[in-house]
């Protein structure tokens, strides 16, 4: 536990050195300060209507904006120990390849996380525009599905960046698997009558979607452990490999 800490804290402190992950962060807070300004607009408009704002679209749009900002946050984490060859000096100390890999993934997670800890600030200001006050549950359930949507494409990022030595590749590859998931999964399932159910089931945006109401299904839970799992074991098998190359 202590490796895993140690690479996860020299991951998370890398970020703030990282002009990608400014750039990231930067770009994930306007567009979310936009979506909540015209969320705040629009509530305005329809007050009479007795509209009440909730924090959904926030929570979607972060989902969103990971489907693109993930790669960014993956591609170097273990495609550049491949490349500068640092990874051999890894694989010689004490630490096994689980380590280094939950390591990486739990770095990536704790910046993610410190971004949407960020956004906290928008449930409390529309908690505070709305008389008794937003829907907690839904508010609690919407920021579950955020953070393991995160905690699902990071590992699926770290899993992909062990398997190349180039950060370009590593991205592009995160990239159109994430948008597979995110966008493409649940097509198939609309056309074929053999099979559909398990194209439905590995759609990840009904997963996040379903959580974000307000409910908590074991189905939706096990999915996303699943994937971070997935994810990580991709990664470490991929380290393991190299080590006995």
């Amino acid at each position: 536990m202590r490796n895993i800490w140690t690479i996860a804290k020299r991951e998370y402190d890398h970020y703030f050195i990282s002009p990608i992950a400014y750039v990231v962060a930067f770009t994930i807070l306007l567009v979310l300060g936009i979506i909540f300004a015209l969320v705040i607009w629009t509530s305005a408009q329809n007050a009479m209507y007795g509209s009440v704002p909730d924090i959904g679209p926030i929570t979607g749009s972060f989902a969103f904006l990971l489907v693109l900002s993930t790669p960014a946050l993956t591609m170097r984490l273990l495609a550049d120990e491949n490349r500068m060859g640092t990874m051999e000096l890894l694989l010689t100390a004490p630490v096994r390849e689980s380590e280094l890999v939950i390591g990486k993934w739990l770095g990536a997670l704790l910046f993610v996380l410190t971004v949407v800890g960020i956004t906290l600030v928008y449930p409390i200001i529309l908690n505070s525009l709305v008389n008794p006050g937003i829907d907690q549950g839904a508010m609690i359930t919407a920021y579950l599905a955020l953070i393991l949507v995160a905690a699902s494409f990071l590992a699926i990022g770290v899993g992909i960046s062990a398997l190349f030595t180039n950060q370009v590749a590593a991205f592009f590859v995160t990239m159109v698997v994430l948008v597979i998931l995110w966008w493409l999964m649940g097509f198939p399932a609309d056309y074929i009558q053999t099979g559909g159910d398990v194209f439905r089931y590995l759609d990840l945006q009904s997963h996040f979607y379903s959580l974000g109401q307000g409910k908590i299904l074991l189905s939706d839970i096990v999915y996303f452990f699943s994937m971070t799992a997935v994810g990580l074991f991709t990664g470490t098998i991929a380290v393991e490999t190299r080590r006995w190359r």
